[in-house]
């Protein structure tokens, strides 16, 4: 990672933006290489409101300089530039300095769409993060099943040896190949001191079952797969988190209510109530503890969407709502549907 210049790139439009950052991309003009250029939001920038957005890409940068191994999964920072009024390279007039980081641009689609723009327009912006994450009914495309859970874990795992913890890991922050099953971290600016660290608003400092809810929170759900196509359009669990006892209260009552009692759909339940009384209790003393019982779970929830009545209709849906990502507003990602969806029977 290195100090570099912007003249070096060659600017090639808006991608999207967040709270916090607006992202272009861009092709670096010595390498050739696709990249995405992220910057403070321009209205904070001009009101000069970015400084805590600064102050946490300087965090980011130097963990990841100090970092003992590069992430598979986590999104490669190439260089960021000083601390510099960037108003000639980007054709606008904001009049203050700040800092552009250079990313690598990630392969894939999002699990879930962020541009508030793309839902207007009727973009299905939860579509990836249902198919491939919450209801994955395709069969025999992965070598090892639920590829998207394992390596969110993998991701933290590394983070955990280097003493800190990225939080911030919803479906609007990660990016899926569908045909290769990997994921990539577009942003790990959420970082927590692994030791604790005192929450400026004066609640309890987070530790690693703050990361275990928003895992269960994003990535699992007591519904069964949607039999009408629709059902896969809108993202899931989207909300952020506010308070922890609250958020497992919801899931308590939510999977306590599932219906149908079934052996399958009993073990499902159970096996999720059991992770959350977990990390209510705050009790798995490592990873390898979540991670055991949430495979179980899953597992538990192929083998109950198996045995449902209504999976046929199921997966009618969800094989409609994958000719989604051949419409042309998915063409602006690094992403080709020919070749991702080969080997789930799409031609």
């Amino acid at each position: 990672m290195e100090q570099i210049e912007l003249k070096r790139f060659e600017e090639t439009g808006k991608l999207g933006s967040g709270a916090d950052y607006e992202v272009r991309s861009a092709i670096d003009l010595e390498t050739g290489l696709q990249v995405v250029l992220k910057r403070p939001m321009p209205q904070m920038i001009t009101r000069q409101m970015h400084w805590s957005t600064e102050a946490r890409t300087d965090r980011v940068l130097q963990v990841r300089q100090n970092m003992s191994k590069r992430v598979p999964g986590l999104v490669p920072v190439l260089g960021y530039t000083e601390m510099a009024n960037h108003d000639d390279f980007f054709g606008d007039a904001l009049g203050q300095e700040y800092r552009v980081t250079v990313e690598e641009r990630a392969s894939g689609i999002p699990l879930y769409v962020g541009d508030p723009r793309a839902k207007i327009t009727g973009v299905p912006v939860g579509a990836a993060q249902n198919l491939f994450a919450l209801f994955p009914l395709a069969e025999g495309v992965y070598e090892e099943a639920h590829p998207i859970h394992r390596q969110l874990l993998d991701v933290q795992e590394i983070f955990l040896e280097s003493g800190y913890i990225l939080f911030d890991l919803g479906p609007q922050n990660i990016f899926f190949q569908p045909g290769s099953g990997k994921i990539t971290v577009i942003d790990c600016a959420a970082l927590v001191d692994q030791n604790g660290e005192q929450d400026p608003r004066g609640r309890p400092p987070k530790d690693i079952h703050d990361f275990y809810l928003e895992v269960l929170k994003y990535y699992s759900t007591p519904s069964t797969p949607p039999t009408e196509v629709g059902g896969y359009r809108d993202g899931y669990g989207l909300r952020p988190v506010i308070n922890f006892q609250q958020e497992l209260d919801e899931m308590t009552r939510n999977y306590g209510s599932i219906g149908d009692l079934e052996s399958s759909s009993e073990a499902c339940r159970d096996s999720a109530l059991n992770l959350i009384d977990n990390v209510r209790q705050r009790a798995y003393a490592n990873m390898d503890a979540f991670r055991r019982d949430l495979m179980a779970h899953l597992d538990a929830v192929v083998k109950r969407n198996a045995e449902l009545r209504d999976i046929e209709e199921s997966r009618q849906a969800w094989n409609e709502a994958l000719g989604w990502f051949r419409d042309d507003y998915w063409r602006r990602f690094m992403f080709n549907p020919d070749t991702e969806f080969a080997g789930f029977g799409q031609k």
